[in-house]
């Protein structure tokens, strides 16, 4: 990790330790806290990290806005800091974490109290299977490695198996560990979410005798999920050409407290929040990271409400950008879904879903 991503982070701890420095105060009697917007984002390896010093880096104005980036410990906890801690105002969380934290009650209220910015970028699940195992079905009563627990492929593992209503013996490895397990025979199977190609199946080939399971769709996993597909592109070693596996995606998503309207931290949150549309360009450039590329603003993401100035900035860009045909809008809406792995009918689907938030949003 960088220097300059080590720097911010120790501010942002300060910060929320409440360890601000006599010297920090605005010689102008301005409040050195009046702008800040505390970011809690993932480990020092993770790509959460690096997005949260993406924020810090490109919307620090040195006077209205200041963005502290902190390092967290995974999407439920960075959930409950959203919630409970004081100097967090924005969390990256995975998608699926409040459907999570529904089911499990770990806090109350989450519907009112939680929002989001926008969503992020996609991360694919992938099962990867024993030679004698060849349907998801197959994987009942039998160990299957979740990754360890608190981590996010264990919460999304968790609540899938959960949905198709299979019940396998979990096991909490590490994902090197569990690929050397799945290998020796000791594990069916093995669950993992990452952005596709990931670097621990890159290797991989099919002489090894391992494989991908399809994740049968449902309508309760499109709920919270967005299919997506594992191809010969990503996989070259596992997957043959013209082949494909069909799987679920889940995002990472920016997620903030719901203040209410007359508070001041919702001012505050609300100057990020415009800061952050107006300058998204930037976010395009060197050397931020290659997967903002990946961001679409708009898109809705299932069981989750955005936080109300952020519909309001779509809302008031989408009227500016002037009448557009809704032929021309599909066309543009499947190439992009099309890019991403979605079949033409899945995003013929999805395309529907989208006018009716779209028109809902401009009522």
């Amino acid at each position: 990790m960088t220097a300059s991503i080590v720097r911010i982070l120790l501010v942002g701890a300060c910060l929320v330790a409440g360890g601000v420095p006599a010297s920090a105060a605005d010689p102008r009697g301005v409040n050195a806290n009046s702008g800040t917007v505390g970011i809690v984002s993932g480990g020092v390896e993770g790509t959460y990290v690096r997005i949260a010093a993406d924020l810090a880096s490109v919307l620090d104005d040195g006077d209205t806005l200041r963005v502290l980036p902190m390092l967290g410990k995974g999407s439920v906890q960075n959930l409950k800091d959203v919630v409970l801690l004081k100097g967090i105002d924005v969390g990256i969380v995975q998608s699926d974490v409040l459907a999570y934290a529904k089911r499990e009650k770990l806090l109350p209220n989450l519907d009112q109290r939680v929002k989001y910015i926008t969503k992020l970028y996609n991360e694919e699940m992938h099962i990867l299977a024993a030679p004698d195992v060849t349907r998801i079905e197959d994987l009942a009563g039998r160990k299957v490695n979740v990754d360890v627990q608190g981590s996010g492929t264990h919460m999304t593992a968790s609540l899938i198996f959960d949905m198709l209503g299979i019940k396998v013996d979990p096991q909490g490895n590490d994902q090197a560990l569990a690929l050397e397990k799945l290998r020796r025979g000791e594990i069916a199977a093995m669950a993992y979410v990452a952005g596709k190609p990931t670097r621990l199946f890159r290797d991989l080939k099919a002489g090894d005798g391992l494989h991908f399971l399809s994740i049968p769709l449902s309508a309760s996993l499109l709920d919270t999920y967005l299919p997506s597909r594992l191809t010969n592109a990503d996989y070259e070693g596992l997957i043959k050409p013209g082949e494909q596996v069909d799987t679920v995606a889940v995002g990472a998503v920016m997620a903030v407290y719901g203040w209410e309207r007359d508070l001041e931290r919702h001012r505050k949150v609300a100057r990020f929040v415009d800061a952050f549309f107006s300058k998204f360009d930037e976010f395009l450039k060197p050397p931020r990271h290659p997967k903002w590329k990946e961001v679409n603003l708009a898109a809705d993401v299932p069981g989750w409400t955005r936080f109300e100035p952020a519909e309001q900035w779509l809302r008031q860009a989408s009227a500016a950008a002037g009448p557009q045909s809704a032929a021309v809008r599909k066309e543009d809406f499947r190439a992009f879904v099309e890019q991403r792995g979605i079949q033409p009918q899945q995003a013929d689907k999805l395309f529907e879903q989208f006018l009716v938030w779209q028109a809902r949003s401009q009522q």
